[in-house]
């Protein structure tokens, strides 16, 4: 994680937390555990808002007959099956606030078959703050879809967190370092702070 300054600009930056909910919180979490991660994305959304930046929260979930979910063969193929009720609720802390965006994806990225490329352009948005969960699949995919589509991207890095403390550890060092600045929550409230004065 670099110390590099970081310079933010609120008009033209939106935070994106990614699969905040219950059924995704409710999992083993590593390195971070989930709540902490959720307590520093609070941090991040009530900075943002603070600044009037657009807050995006994004989900992941299908519809009750799941004909809408992803199943291609894979060896390591999450089991298709029904899910809890309540299991794509967003986390009440988190929000949805006033103002705030809610993106709902049918696969690990958020922007394919979704608004959330819409939703940032209309607002002016270059630069992306991502956290979430899980950081080597939703986060990832993400960040990976926004590079393509030329976002500048900022990873909260102790604001996210994966099945796995590895996965984690190398998305954070061996991906998202060439797609963007890697940071702490700290840092980038830091950032922030100055502007909201």
């Amino acid at each position: 994680m670099s110390h590099e300054p970081l310079l933010l600009e609120p008009a033209t930056t939106a935070l994106v937390l990614i699969d905040l909910q219950q059924g995704i919180v409710a999992r083993a979490a590593a390195p971070y555990a989930a709540a902490d991660v959720v307590t520093r994305c609070v941090q991040l959304a009530r900075a943002a808002r603070s600044l009037a930046m657009p807050v995006v929260l994004v989900r992941v979930g299908w519809l009750a007959d799941q004909r809408d979910r992803l199943t291609p063969p894979a060896d390591a193929a999450v089991p298709n099956a029904p899910v809890p009720a309540g299991w794509m609720d967003l986390l009440p802390e988190v929000g949805p606030e006033s103002g705030d965006i809610v993106i709902t994806k049918r696969q690990w990225g958020a922007f394919y078959g979704t608004e959330l490329d819409l939703q940032l352009r209309r607002r002016g948005t270059r630069t992306i703050i991502l956290a979430g969960i899980a950081t080597n699949f939703g986060v990832e995919s993400t960040a990976r879809d926004a590079w393509e589509r030329n976002y500048a991207l900022v990873f909260a890095e102790d604001a996210m967190t994966s099945v796995d403390a590895e996965l984690h550890r190398f998305a954070v060092t061996g991906i998202f370092p060439r797609l963007g600045s890697v940071r702490s929550t700290a840092q980038i409230l830091a950032a922030l702070a100055p502007v909201q004065g």
